[in-house]
């Protein structure tokens, strides 16, 4: 799976926010009051990579749950660890812990001819600490304030560079059976990944016919999303089959939207949707 700035903040606000707030309910019991696992497939459609105009279909796996308390939460082909867990009737939570992500980000499926033939370039498998903070029974008696971050960086050598992901999410169900989640976030990198995936070096404009450019780190994109999951019984606390759909616009900004791989080739305009099903036992 290519590294989808919107995708990865839809995915963070689906492993980090809703869950306590349901489980809490006080009347009835709900499979997330101990351990249970979520296991889902879907499809998006988005870029083809960080900054094209050219959109693919690409699968989407999702694995989420709760084991001794030890909470799993979803990545984008990855997967976050929170090791201290929060009290049932808890109005605050904090979540620490690992998180590993695989990014082939203009590694696979590069459909923009002239951007191929600058090179695909290597896969990144990036490690590191998630943490965040939860308020529950914010606006009512079962929702969810998230604010959480990412730190990672690439052990693969690829871009051997560092990623920091802030975001903020609130997660709220609308009824028994429908649970909305919104969310804001931000990514910011530093000069080995910009150089890396937003750099025209000279091989790759002799090869690619693109003008060499240099990039540095900073702010890369901003993302805002919604997360809608409907559970199929009618009651989000029994478990079972849910349908989830996401939707999410991101701007990348600075070098990231100057590169020539985005202004000359790509869009700094980035739109993603999908879909799928999960379920919960």
């Amino acid at each position: 799976m290519r590294h989808f700035p919107g995708l990865a903040a839809l995915v963070l606000a689906f492993g980090m926010s809703g869950a306590p707030a349901l489980a809490s309910e006080a009347d009835g019991k709900s499979v997330l009051d101990g351990d249970y696992i979520t296991v889902g497939a879907g499809a998006i459609y988005g870029p083809s990579y960080d900054g094209s105009d050219d959109y693919v279909v690409s699968p989407i796996p999702i694995v989420r749950g709760s084991f001794r308390g030890i909470a799993i939460s979803p990545r984008p082909a990855g997967v976050a660890l929170d090791f201290i867990p929060d009290a049932k009737d808890a109005r605050f939570g904090f979540q620490l812990g690992p998180v590993a992500t695989i990014s082939r980000n203009r590694a696979v499926r590069i459909e923009d001819p002239v951007v191929r033939a600058a090179g695909k370039l290597d896969t990144a498998v990036e490690l590191g600490v998630s943490g965040g903070v939860s308020a529950y029974q914010v606006l009512n008696a079962y929702d969810a304030l998230t604010l959480s971050g990412d730190v990672q960086w690439d052990v693969a050598g690829a871009h051997k560079g560092m990623i920091w992901s802030p975001s903020i999410s609130y997660a709220t169900p609308v009824s028994k059976a429908l649970l909305v989640t919104l969310l804001a976030s931000a990514r910011h990198v530093d000069d080995d990944y910009a150089r890396y995936y937003y750099s025209v070096t000279p091989a790759q404009s002799a090869a690619s016919g693109l003008p060499e450019y240099q990039a540095e780190g900073g702010w890369d994109s901003v993302t805002g999303g919604v997360l809608i999951g409907w559970d199929l019984s009618g009651d989000l606390r029994d478990g079972g089959l849910a349908l989830f759909t996401l939707a999410s616009y991101s701007r990348m900004l600075n070098d990231a939207s100057e590169t020539p791989y985005t202004a000359l080739r790509g869009d700094a305009d980035q739109w993603l949707i999908g879909g799928g099903l999960a379920y919960t036992f």
